[in-house]
């Protein structure tokens, strides 16, 4: 692969476009907004060569129209599931997304939960998981089951701990703030959340994490620790029998939160 940049571009109030680019050519995650993706190319004299996306939500897709609108002829590849009219190529687990211009391959894997169609894209020590997975937190269960995300997001867990985690929103100091409420004894949790609460008081994403971070701090990957287990039961007050069921709760929790 050659040398590939990736920078968020800040949309909306918290998402980010990641944009991968080599100088002179990119392709965007996630484009729900076209007006910074084009201003960011327009600044950096990048020309856009492609899109990926990972679900249906409009703060994902909404721009791709207006950027195919400039740039007609650029494949936009996302999930065969799902109903994004825009889409030159559909992808399911299994297949791969080649981004030529960086001589970089990226598989696919399906991780349902956020939503039905959700797939996120892993290579070269990358994954773009959209709205699956965050930085101490995941995605909202919207169409799918509790078992779906426990078994999406144990899909990523998979993945080497250096994986550098490209999540679309900035939650995290949200996220954290829950997370402690569910396990306040974890310690990486706690310093976790001082070094976040610094990086947005200076203006700065605490986004790309990685999998081994997440496997520290993240409540909802850590269904089988103790302390998160004996809370998750407080909360409903009856016993849980495994960790979907512990998933579950502490999903139902954060909802309310």
């Amino acid at each position: 692969m050659h040398d590939v940049t990736v920078f968020p571009i800040p949309a909306f109030t918290d998402n980010y476009i990641w944009c991968l680019h080599n100088g002179q050519d990119c392709w965007v995650v996630d484009p729900g907004e076209s007006g910074p993706v084009l201003s960011y190319c327009e600044v950096n004299k990048l020309t856009l060569k492609g899109i990926l996306v990972t679900h249906h939500h409009w703060d994902h897709t909404n721009g791709i129209d207006t950027l195919l609108h400039k740039y007609p002829d650029i494949p936009v590849l996302g999930p065969d599931y799902g109903n994004i009219q825009t889409l030159t190529k559909r992808l399911k687990e299994g297949d791969q997304a080649y981004l030529a211009e960086f001589d970089l391959t990226l598989d696919v894997i399906d991780v349902p939960g956020h939503t039905l169609d959700h797939i996120a894209y892993y290579g070269n020590n990358m994954l773009f998981c959209g709205d699956t997975l965050f930085s101490a937190g995941c995605g909202r269960l919207f169409e799918g089951s509790p078992e779906q995300m426990h078994k999406s997001l144990s899909k990523l867990m998979q993945l080497p701990g250096e994986t550098v985690v490209y999540c679309t929103h900035e939650y995290t100091l949200a996220n954290v703030q829950f997370a402690l409420q569910v396990e306040p004894n974890n310690t990486a949790l706690s310093e976790y959340s001082d070094w976040a609460k610094k990086r947005r008081r200076q203006g700065l994403p605490t986004l790309p994490t990685n999998i081994e971070q997440q496997k520290a701090i993240n409540p909802f990957l850590r269904a089988q620790q103790d302390e998160i287990k004996h809370n998750a039961e407080n909360y409903l007050d009856k016993a849980l029998s495994d960790e979907v069921q512990v998933f579950a709760a502490v999903r139902q929790w954060k909802d309310n939160f």
